[in-house]
């Protein structure tokens, strides 16, 4: 598990979170004109993970259930194509954010019913991560303690049912940019929310150079008229996560949450500039390395060739901003 994690975060490499659940990837396809179909999802699927030469900055892929168990047109399961890579298969197992009983603006995940025998599966299967989000939305008097600790208590459970079959566990507390709060607001209670995680995490015995964590960044809310520049976001995260996480975590990979990929780009930048931290700080991202690929390709068979020259153009500005050399002036970059 320490092997797995340390390559998931290797200099230079991220991870592609092409975990979209079957009604996120409906909405995604809508989008640009397209029905969701399990055919049509493995096409998408199989244009990212075939893209020449993008294992130079993917080190990791986040599957979802419907795609560990597809092929590529030439009938390899894309586990075992990833693999031969060199990128590593992982696999989505939580079963999404619902409302909690008696707080119904409040959310709690779902999935574990059954979680243990997944998680066998989908080691059988090829994968050797896996992800689990816990999602924490800032409004009036929320979040409560109950909300944070459930989920906290769900994601180390989580955590250790994974690495008990030697799964590397990516814990993802993500706490929503939505809402009308400024950025202290969200430091706050991106603090508490971390802090209570690791209480979690070691009560379960977690072992943490086996696994990673997957955070938000503290970021004012959408709706609040703030804007922060990418050093200040870098500042008050960074701020945070070394009051928090313990440095035998082996690296932090950031979701880009409702940030576009430009600005998700440039915040994992302003991280890396910042440096002076114990981890390796990199990405996990979905939308910030999908949405324009999505666009270029609009499910043409004559536009899979342009839209894996965006894709593998999007993982390489990223790949740069790990080192912090990513400039705006690289959005002209072509492959």
């Amino acid at each position: 598990m320490e092997e797995t994690a340390r390559k998931l975060v290797a200099p230079g490499k991220g991870i592609l979170a092409a975990d979209e659940s079957s009604g996120t990837i409906k909405k995604r396809f809508e989008a640009i004109g397209l029905e969701s179909n399990p055919e049509t999802n493995r096409i998408y699927r199989q244009l990212l993970f075939t893209t020449p030469g993008v294992n130079e900055f993917i080190s990791g892929v986040i599957l979802f259930d419907e795609t560990i168990r597809q092929k590529t047109d030439e009938g390899i399961n894309f586990p075992e194509y990833l693999s031969n890579q060199g990128i590593i298969p992982g696999i989505k197992v939580d079963k999404g954010a619902k409302e909690m009983a008696n707080s119904p603006k409040e959310l709690i995940t779902e999935g574990f019913d059954g979680l243990r025998e997944r998680l066998v599966e989908y080691k059988l299967l090829g994968a050797k991560f896996t992800k689990w989000r816990a999602v924490i939305t800032i409004g009036d008097s929320i979040p409560t303690d109950i909300c944070v600790n459930s989920n906290a208590e769900g994601l180390a459970r989580f955590a250790a049912l994974s690495q008990e079959v030697g799964l590397v566990p990516i814990v993802e507390p993500e706490v929503l940019m939505d809402g009308g709060h400024d950025i202290k607001k969200c430091e706050s209670i991106t603090y508490k929310t971390l802090k209570t995680v690791f209480i979690k995490l070691s009560e379960y015995k977690i072992h943490l150079p086996g696994m990673l964590l997957k955070p938000n960044w503290v970021h004012p809310g959408k709706d609040s008229g703030q804007k922060a520049v990418d050093s200040e976001i870098a500042e008050a995260t960074l701020q945070v996560l070394k009051e928090v996480v313990p440095s035998e975590v082996p690296g932090i990979v950031f979701l880009s949450g409702g940030d576009s990929p430009e600005e998700s780009t440039g915040h994992l930048n302003a991280m890396n500039v910042t440096g002076n931290s114990p981890w390796q700080l990199s990405f996990s991202f979905g939308r910030a390395l999908q949405e324009s690929v999505l666009k270029v390709w609009a499910g043409k068979v004559e536009n899979i060739k342009l839209a894996q020259d965006e894709f593998y153009k999007r993982a390489k500005l990223n790949s740069l901003a790990r080192s912090g050399e990513y400039k705006d002036s690289m959005e002209g970059i072509n492959g």
